[in-house]
C-alpha cells in the first residue's frame, strides 16, 4: 500500500502514514527499512497490518507520479532575476507573500531575501521542493523554509 508520512518523532521513533483514501496507520523506526530516516511528506510503501504500517520503504515511483506543475528549475530562475518583486511567490502559488514583496521591492530588503531563498531553492531536493509547492497552494502565506 502507498502512503505519505505525516510526521516522524525521532525522540520516540513513531509516526504515522497516511494513505490516498485517508486512512491513517501508525508505526516504529524499527518498520523502516531505509537508510535515512523518515520525513514529512516522504512517498512510501508499506504492509498494513490492521492500523500499523510494517516494512516500509521509501516510494521512488510514487514521488515522481505526484509531482505538481511547478518545476525547481523554474522557481529558481524566477527567484535570481526577479526574486525581489516575488516573481517566484508568486509562481509557487504564494501570492500573499508575492504582494508584501512586491509592495516592500522599494526597499530592497526583498531583493537579499530573494537571493538566500534561491540559494535554498538550489539546494533543497526535489521532493523537499514538491512538498513545499503543495503546502503553498495549500496556504498563500506559508513559511519556504
Amino acid at each position: 500500500m502507498k502512503g505519505q508520512v505525516l510526521d516522524y518523532s525521532v525522540q520516540n521513533s513513531t509516526g504515522v502514514i497516511s494513505t490516498d483514501d485517508g486512512a491513517r496507520y501508525s508505526f516504529v523506526g524499527s518498520d523502516w527499512k531505509m537508510d535515512d530516516h523518515p520525513a514529512r511528506g516522504m512517498w512510501v510503501d508499506f504492509d498494513p497490518n490492521a492500523q500499523t504500517a510494517t516494512a516500509i520503504y521509501k516510494a521512488l515511483a510514487a514521488t515522481a507520479s505526484r509531482t505538481s506543475a511547478k518545476s525547481k528549475p523554474a522557481a529558481t530562475l524566477w527567484g535570481i532575476f526577479l526574486g525581489g518583486f516575488g516573481a517566484h511567490k508568486f509562481y509557487m502559488g504564494s501570492w500573499g507573500w508575492g504582494i508584501v514583496y512586491l509592495a516592500t521591492c522599494w526597499l530592497y530588503v526583498p531583493f537579499i531575501i530573494a537571493f538566500v531563498e534561491w540559494i535554498r531553492y538550489i539546494l533543497m531536493t526535489d521532493e523537499e521542493f514538491h512538498s513545499k509547492v503543495e503546502t503553498f497552494e495549500a496556504k498563500p502565506f506559508a513559511f519556504f523554509w
